[in-house]
């Protein structure tokens, strides 16, 4: 069995006395790519903020890397490997792509090559056409590609990205997969919220449905695409 550099078990989590998370169940293992999928208030975006420690979990344990983070500072998760890229980017306007990317910037781990601007323009080719271009003057899109560009200068172990796909044009679309394959090579675990089953078919192993704040359906992303019943019960809107 892969080691699992993510463990979660009986999340719960909320917003003032709504509770939205209910004992959710979840693991990454290394290299993995993994979507968590749900309609739209299913809880997906409220997980995510709970394991990088940007909204406190009422109960439950997340093991990253092996060490207790339930409860731990955002920073502190970052610093010890976990990336975060949110749906609504928080690039730093007023700065420049290579000044984003600059901030991201940490060491990498022993015996693993660094994320560095040049490799990411491989990626985002786009970006490296407007490494002196501020933030605030990109699209959606380069923006996006940015704050996944700026996450990967931190030389992650694990990544949580926040429905990558969602308003985007196709070409921008392919190349957040590519990005996410890159990463999967490189051994980074990745666990992507999305609703597009496309998007998700094309870059995850394996697929987790939240429904109404709980783990309802898990499997390999070729059996999600096999049976309707189950993306009719808990996908379709």
């Amino acid at each position: 069995m892969a080691e699992h550099v993510l463990e979660v078990t009986g999340l719960r989590a909320g917003y003032g006395p709504a509770e939205v998370l209910f004992g959710v169940e979840l693991h990454l293992a290394r290299g993995e790519v993994a979507a968590l999928m749900g309609r739209n208030g299913a809880g997906k975006s409220t997980t995510l903020k709970a394991i990088m420690g940007l909204l406190p979990p009422r109960a439950g344990s997340i093991r990253f890397a092996g060490q207790e983070i339930a409860g731990a500072a955002a920073y502190r998760i970052a610093r010890m490997g976990l990336g975060y890229v949110p749906e609504e980017r928080r690039i730093f306007t007023d700065l420049t792509v290579a000044e984003n990317l600059d901030v991201g910037r940490r060491a990498a781990p022993a015996g693993r090559a660094p994320w560095t601007p040049e490799r990411l323009f491989q990626i985002f080719p786009n970006l490296a056409e407007m490494r002196h271009r501020r933030g605030g003057a990109m699209s959606g899109g380069e923006q996006q590609m940015l704050t996944i560009a700026r996450t990967l200068m931190g030389n992650p172990e694990a990544v949580l990205l926040d429905e990558p796909s969602e308003g985007l044009a196709p070409v921008i679309v392919e190349q957040m997969a590519e990005a996410v394959l890159r990463m999967k090579a490189e051994g980074i675990a990745v666990l992507v919220s999305e609703q597009n089953l496309d998007f998700a078919a094309a870059v995850a192993d394996r697929a987790l449905i939240l429904e109404k704040g709980s783990v309802r359906w898990q499997g390999s992303i070729a059996t999600l695409e096999a049976d309707e019943d189950v993306r009719r019960a808990y996908l379709t809107v």
